[in-house]
């Protein structure tokens, strides 16, 4: 198999040096399709110590562009004495099916040595969780402190509360939904057809050519980044003050196309649509008698924390989480002017919320 060039995909690719992240077959997976995704692998990285029960674990759910090196896009929470205390917890950030820096996704190999490309499978953020299951047998957790995420994240800590109550003792879900709604959909989608629309995309097949789809993701990382910050960010921080420069842009293009060239660098496209159709689809009701119902039965405790300035999941959709879980749900709001970004930014209030949440579950235990 040819390498891939860093002009037609930013994947974690099988040359490229892997860091601390270790690797985990976890067999074929049954996706809710119906569908078997074979021999699957899941990349992850992992701090502290598993003790001999194997229930001090704590496991983080990154976003839709994070990957198992928390470090790398949540920094200064994981480590001694950090909210993520690895004097204390182990603690663990397994890489998503479908995604882009280790696990399999749409840019590694299948079983015929060809990239899955366009025939990778349909995943849903039920798919995931699933993996996340078969990954936590394997690796002998027995049960999490806690589970927790933000945005993805939070959908698949839900996901863990309802179906898997034994194995969590907690979960925190921030920034996140019991449900995608419309008007995320709508947004998503523009940037989908952004990508689809690039001629470089050949049809989700570009892995053998000179240049992939990267100004098409581009352009959507672009939209998804006006929906991350909140709108008096973009004009007082950012603004319509031109560069100063050849390039005649004002300030808030300039930071656009530089967070669109930071994905390039360790992002790939269909990992980009895959993950993205997973959170369209997301519904923790679907065939449990919807939303209300589903949230009903959720027996351990849900940390719920909403960003105040938040337009991509607003307040409100946490708000429902909390009353229609309201026998074991607490809100917590924080205050922010960064938006849905706000949870990697506060991380100080973000922190105190799951230091809080873990000091819960050890006087409980």
């Amino acid at each position: 198999m040819s390498k891939v060039n860093p002009a037609v995909t930013g994947a974690w690719l099988e040359s490229y040096d892997p860091g601390d992240r270790q690797f985990l077959k976890i067999g074929d997976l049954t996706l809710e399709s119906g569908e078997v995704l074979p021999d699957v692998t899941i990349a992850y990285q992992s701090w502290g110590k598993l003790n001999s029960t194997g229930d001090n674990a704590v496991l983080i759910n990154h976003a839709l562009t994070g990957w198992s090196d928390v470090d790398g896009w949540w920094p200064q929470m994981v480590g001694p004495g950090l909210p993520f205390d690895t004097d204390k917890y182990y603690v663990v950030c397994p890489n998503v099916i479908g995604g882009c820096q280790g696990s399999t996704g749409p840019s590694s190999i299948a079983l015929d040595g060809k990239r899955w490309g366009s025939r990778f499978p349909v995943i849903t953020i039920r798919d995931m969780v699933q993996a996340e299951l078969a990954f936590t047998k394997k690796i002998g957790v027995k049960k999490y402190q806690l589970s927790v995420g933000p945005s993805l994240g939070g959908m698949r800590s839900l996901e863990w509360a309802i179906d898997y109550p034994h194995l969590v003792g907690a979960i925190c879900t921030i920034g996140s939904s019991a449900v995608a709604t419309g008007d995320q959909i709508g947004a998503a989608s523009i940037q989908i057809r952004a990508i689809k629309s690039d001629p470089n995309f050949n049809s989700g097949d570009y892995y053998e050519q000179n240049i992939g789809p990267i100004e098409g993701m581009g352009i959507a990382r672009r939209i998804a980044h006006l929906t991350y910050r909140t709108e008096s960010e973009m004009d007082v921080r950012f603004g319509r003050e031109l560069q100063g420069d050849e390039t005649g842009r004002y300030a808030v293009e300039s930071y656009l196309d530089h967070q669109a060239q930071k994905l390039a660098k360790r992002f790939d496209a269909n990992t980009y649509i895959s993950l993205t159709e997973a959170m369209n689809s997301h519904d923790v009701g679907r065939d449990r008698g919807g939303v209300a119902a589903a949230l009903a039965t959720i027996k351990v405790p849900v940390h719920v924390v909403s960003i105040d300035t938040d337009r991509l999941f607003p307040p409100r959709l946490q708000q429902e989480i909390a009353e229609l879980a309201a026998d074991v749900a607490t809100l917590h709001t924080i205050s922010s002017p960064f938006g849905h970004d706000g949870f990697l930014i506060e991380v100080e209030s973000v922190g105190q919320v799951i230091r809080n949440a873990l000091n819960l579950q050890k006087i409980s235990n």
